[in-house]
């Protein structure tokens, strides 16, 4: 089919020529091809993924889950692509080829988009599996002549008429995903995301709209969204407790304030802004803590995950109760670097340092908070490895069972300041280099004098 090209005469007759693509043509057939593209790496994942199963099959069940693991990092390493993307193109992989033949014939022969098979696998996957087999004839044949967005409207209407539960009962079932997440932004900001029932959402909204509205009223000069956000920090921060467990009273999140101690007795500390822009210190809250920044903010401290803050607030940060971990970088600092082998945990200090140096856990593409990591000997500590700087690292308990079982090799590149080498069960090597680097301080020998003649 073409697009503007002129109308061809009847074949057979003297002079016909093709016609011409046009701009149009050329789009769509490049577009064609990135289908085609897409369902032969479909192809191809699901075969690596089938192919290492069934090794891991002749070892048992646990062994497949751990190689299932080892895959999705594999994978996310050499398509430089998260592990959540990774996996999702495991499961969307062995959807499309193994459980719905059909759509990745479609796929592959350019006749829907990536994005038609993905909707169709994503909507007919809430289904049981006799009730999806039903109408993915139906599902394929709808995706190969309308546009996304009604075909999802279509299918997802098909897909609502052929669901046997009802609606209380997929709400039921809805409402155990409930959960929160932190999206970082520009500027020191960022959103909290709160996925819960709409009703209490509803309610919340309109709990602190209310409350700014009262608040407005008395005169206050900041804006109705300053007033909600700032309703809802208070709420969260410094409400009470009263109808929580006894063990979830009284916990404050704990900041490590790492921070240039001549900047804080320097005189470029200015005071905090005032009125609508002015932020309450309850309300600074930081991923893990400070560290120094570089390049044209290299004088400010910078908490990690949000970036460059005033000097004045490092030094309220540094001033805070006792919640705040206090520590200051200083050319003639002390560090616990190693307790060799006397002892198997690493003391407190030294947990702080690795974890400090790390940021998050360190395998590759992982963004695990190196607060909510396992610390790991990259040399087993039965295997005669040491509790030491070098040898030790902050790993998320998916990786670390990944390291411990499965035929990744991990190692700490000695001299590198902490730099971790994961090399893969197929032989590939990847890098991961630490947020920061532990200084090293050497002492120069003098060359001893040359003999006399």
């Amino acid at each position: 089919m073409t697009g503007t090209s002129l109308p061809s005469p009847l074949e057979g007759c003297d002079g016909w020529v093709p016609p011409v693509p046009d701009a149009v043509d050329l789009v769509v057939e490049a577009s064609t091809m990135v289908s085609v593209f897409a369902a032969q790496r479909y192809a191809r994942i699901d075969a690596m993924r089938r192919e290492q199963v069934a090794d891991a099959r002749r070892f048992g069940a646990g062994e497949v889950e751990l190689v299932e693991r080892s895959i999705r990092l594999e994978l996310a390493a050499a398509m430089r692509v998260s592990e959540y993307a990774a996996g999702r193109l495991i499961v969307l992989a062995e959807a499309r080829v193994r459980v719905y033949p059909s759509a990745w014939d479609a796929l592959a022969g350019g006749r829907i988009t990536e994005k038609h098979a993905e909707v169709l696998v994503d909507l007919l996957g809430e289904l049981p599996d006799g009730v999806s087999e039903g109408l993915v004839t139906d599902a394929v044949a709808l995706a190969e002549t309308e546009p996304v967005n009604t075909f999802r409207r279509k299918l997802h209407d098909r897909v609502a008429r052929a669901q046997a539960e009802t609606l209380e009962e997929r709400h039921l079932r809805a409402v155990a995903g409930r959960r929160i997440a932190i999206q970082p932004g520009a500027d020191g900001m960022g959103d909290l995301w709160v996925h819960a029932p709409m009703v209490e959402l509803q309610a919340i909204h309109g709990r602190v709209t209310a409350m700014g509205k009262a608040i407005t009223a008395a005169g206050d000069d900041r804006t109705l969204d300053q007033i909600r956000a700032d309703a809802v920090c208070d709420l969260l921060i410094d409400g009470t407790t009263d109808s929580m467990p006894a063990a979830a009273s009284g916990i404050r999140a704990q900041v490590v304030v790492t921070v240039p101690v001549l900047s804080l007795l320097g005189d470029a500390a200015a005071g905090p802004a005032t009125g609508s822009d002015a932020v309450s210190p309850s309300r600074v809250v930081s991923a893990s803590g400070l560290t120094r920044a570089s390049g044209p903010a290299a004088d400010l401290p910078v908490v990690e995950g949000v970036g460059p803050i005033p000097v004045w607030r490092a030094r309220e940060l540094c001033g805070g109760d006792g919640t705040w971990m206090r520590v200051l970088t200083h050319p003639e600092t002390g560090m616990v670097l190693s307790v060799g082998r006397d002892r198997y945990a690493p003391p407190a200090g030294l947990r702080r340092l690795v974890r400090w140096r790390a940021q998050r856990c360190m395998a590759p593409g992982c963004v695990m908070p190196a607060s909510r990591c396992e610390i790991d000997h990259q040399i087993r500590w039965a295997d005669g490895g040491h509790t030491a700087l070098g040898n030790t690292t902050p790993l998320c308990k998916s990786h670390h069972l990944v390291k411990d079982n499965t035929a990744w090799a991990v190692k700490q590149l000695p001299g590198s300041g902490g730099v971790i080498e994961w090399t893969s069960p197929t032989g590939r090597r990847y890098l991961v280099e630490p947020e920061r680097r532990i200084p090293t301080f050497t002492t120069n020998t003098p060359e001893p004098d040359p003999p006399p003649f």
